[in-house]
């Protein structure tokens, strides 16, 4: 780990927080005998529930949080998903729903219906699952304030329904999920978990283990060849000292969804890349990082409940668990192809450019979502579907279905 650049100090309040979050996770090692992996580690700091970071009720985006996602940065970026949106409620039977994951503020589900009344295409209902009950408030209110006509549309859930027609929506949704880390050596396989801190000043250490056999073990010996060789796959040379994710939650949550999905789409956006990117040789230290007070740094154990704890998403494998499990690849492409496709630029120009105090900042937000060296490529687009009759919008150009 890199030393930590200096970061914001929490108030009083929200080190006692930390402190509970630390004592919860030391008694998750005690129980499991000094040692947890960082997967069980990642989702206690994010998810313990009234303790974790989704779930706790301190400020976690925009400008008074640690990052800023698209549906912040711009309402634009909400209504070009509601194209999208159209295109999937008209092909499904009867209209179909939304289900948004983890909304957030609620400014997605906010901005995506208001251009869908405006379009005069509502759905029969979005449904928000969202494990934090704070953001629950937090969106309520939101359509409470500004929108009290959308709001008989909007349900709560608590779990996946048992069946959905429509079209599912998960920003910035894939990378928050807890990650295994596996270490590469040429002694073989290992995963690294931690151990309790107490006799380094209550900090959490990293420590190793053999990886045995199961399904992380099959993962990663699968990406072996990959790390060796880079992209190509094709050559196997020693791996002497790699460290990367493997996502299985991300795969599990693909399988979950093509269990319930009837008839419609799933669009996924989110930062990453293919396999052969994310495993390039000269990524030897993975792509974890954390987020606080919109400073990032790349230490797991600092401040655990107080900060976001993210890593990049592997396309790939997102692909491979979703297809396996009955899903079709209906597109993949750069997050500015995404939005384009989907007219973004339409959206601005219904704003006369003469009206320099609107059309200026939206202009300005379009270029971060959709700019190179911003957004628009280190973000990317994937849809999967079932029983769509017509290619989806959003992926007429620009795919990128070659580098999964």
């Amino acid at each position: 780990m890199q030393p930590l650049p200096p970061l914001p100090v929490p108030s009083e309040a929200a080190l006692q927080h930390c402190r509970a979050v630390k004592e919860l996770i030391d008694a998750e090692l005690a129980a499991a005998g000094g040692w947890i992996s960082f997967a069980h580690y990642m989702k206690l700091a994010l998810y313990a529930p009234g303790l974790g970071y989704y779930s706790g009720g301190a400020a976690k985006f925009g400008q008074e949080g640690d990052f800023v996602t698209a549906p912040e940065i711009s309402p634009l970026f909400g209504h070009a998903v509601a194209r999208q949106a159209v295109q999937v409620l008209e092909l499904t039977d009867g209209g179909g729903d939304i289900l948004e994951f983890g909304a957030g503020t609620g400014k997605l589900a906010f901005d995506l219906l208001l251009e869908l009344e405006r379009l005069g295409s509502l759905p029969r209902r979005y449904f928000i699952l969202e494990v934090s009950a704070e953001l629950q408030q937090r969106q309520r209110q939101l359509f409470e304030r500004h929108a009290p006509q959308l709001l008989l549309r909007v349900v709560w859930l608590e779990r996946l329904p048992a069946k959905f027609n429509g079209l599912m929506l998960a920003n910035e949704v894939l990378d928050a999920m807890p990650v295994h880390l596996v270490a590469w050596h040429n002694s073989g396989l290992f995963e690294r978990g931690l151990t309790s801190g107490a006799s380094r000043g209550d900090e959490f250490g990293w420590s190793e283990r053999p990886l045995g056999e199961g399904e992380l073990f099959e993962a990663a010996r699968e990406l072996t060849p990959w790390i060796a060789s880079g992209s190509s796959g094709d050559s196997v040379n020693d791996v002497s000292e790699y460290i990367s994710e493997i996502g299985l939650a991300a795969r599990g949550f693909m399988v979950s969804l093509a269990k319930i999905l009837q008839q419609g789409a799933i669009v996924l956006i989110d930062y990453g890349f293919g396999r052969g990117e994310y495993y390039h040789p000269q990524r030897n230290l993975g792509t974890l990082m954390c987020h606080y007070r919109h400073h990032a740094h790349d230490n797991p154990f600092y401040l655990p409940g107080l900060q976001d704890i993210t890593s990049h998403v592997d396309f790939s494998a997102v692909a491979e668990a979703a297809t396996k499990a009955g899903l079709e690849l209906l597109g993949y492409t750069t997050q500015a192809h995404f939005l384009i496709n989907c007219g973004i630029t339409e959206s601005l120009a219904r704003i006369p450019a003469e009206n320099v105090k609107e059309y200026l900042p939206l202009a300005n937000q379009l270029q971060k979502l959709v700019s190179p060296a911003e957004m628009g490529e280190l973000f990317k687009a994937i849809a999967f579907g079932k029983n769509i009759s017509q290619p989806l919008i959003g992926f007429t150009h620009g795919d990128k279905s070659r580098l999964l």
